[in-house]
């Protein structure tokens, strides 16, 4: 009898553990993603926003103290969240001088399981204007642009690392001289092997409501990949929308630092969700962290997070660029 009992109870663990170990439904699967979402926090999303774009980082601008302080900021943040460094780089910053300007990406790595050797870029630029000689605002605090991406990056980093099970290597970039010339990604790109970059999302300008209405963005370059046509499958039933680049005049496809990797063939867009065409602060000192949307920019990060999963995890690839 006791022997009888010994085996009904390895047979009740066997069949729990058979249970337990039975694949999750896709149901199951986007419920777990939807309730990770739920963990972005609204107040650290606005502290990011609402440093990087203060009076004490003068704007930003390239070569100028303001955004030596705007750096160490990023680079502290990569450093409580637990990046590792870009290739033989011994700290966040990829040093490089430009016209005799000594110019730094900030640069953070967080490595794949199973398919390290395959990257995927999150990116926004942290630089923005110089000040204005004279007036009685004289900063250009570059909230919108490009802060808001920039907190995307940062909270996207984050977010990824408590995860912590992307099967590629995600690369989070927040790149210099943006507003220049899109100098500090021309320096990045100039030395990559193209293909070991399976995709990229840059982030720009996502701290405001999309003309589309809330919970909306749109992808520049639509239709040069299926990149856009993923990220709407990801996000089917999440309630966010995305939609093709609204503002075919204005080029912006090539305007941003996705263009140096769609270049090489790389199947890199931006997201964003600005209004271009009437946003009245858009490069001027009236770009304040006030003139955002908290909660339209949170809702931005989670609409990224959920639209790359597929990307991240190795299930999906988008198509290269011709």
């Amino acid at each position: 009898m006791k022997k009888i009992c010994i085996l009904l109870a390895f047979l009740v663990i066997a069949l729990s553990c058979k249970k337990d170990n039975k694949p999750d439904s896709i149901e199951t699967v986007k419920e777990k993603e939807q309730t990770l979402i739920t963990s972005f926090d609204h107040t650290k999303i606005k502290k990011h926003l609402y440093t990087l774009a203060s009076d004490e980082m003068e704007g930003r601008a390239t070569g100028t103290p303001g955004i030596e302080k705007a750096a160490q900021y990023i680079e502290n943040e990569f450093g409580k969240i637990g990046l590792n460094f870009y290739n033989n780089l011994t700290s966040y910053r990829q040093n490089f001088e430009y016209d005799k300007v000594k110019m730094f990406n900030i640069i953070g790595v967080l490595e794949g399981r199973s398919k390290k050797n395959e990257y995927v870029i999150i990116s926004a630029h942290y630089d923005h204007l110089k000040m204005k000689k004279e007036g009685k605002d004289r900063i250009y605090n570059g909230a919108n642009d490009d802060a808001s991406g920039v907190t995307g990056v940062i909270a996207l980093a984050e977010f990824f690392k408590t995860r912590n099970n992307n099967e590629r290597s995600i690369i989070f970039i927040c790149f210099t001289a943006e507003e220049i010339g899109l100098i500090g990604s021309k320096y990045f790109v100039k030395d990559i092997d193209a293909s070991n970059f399976v995709a990229g999302i840059n982030l720009e300008m996502i701290g405001k409501e999309a003309k589309f209405g809330p919970r909306t963005a749109w992808l520049t370059g639509f239709e040069k990949s299926n990149f856009g046509q993923l990220i709407q499958q990801n996000l089917e039933g999440s309630g966010y929308k995305l939609y093709p680049d609204p503002y075919k005049n204005y080029s912006l496809f090539f305007r941003s630092d996705n263009a140096l990797f769609a270049r090489l063939g790389i199947p890199a867009h931006t997201f964003s969700t600005t209004s271009i065409d009437l946003d009245p602060d858009y490069h001027k000192v009236t770009d304040e962290p006030e003139t955002c949307n908290i909660n339209a920019l949170t809702e931005a990060i989670k609409a990224v997070a959920i639209g790359i999963s597929s990307i991240v995890n190795g299930k999906d690839t988008p198509t290269r660029i011709k």
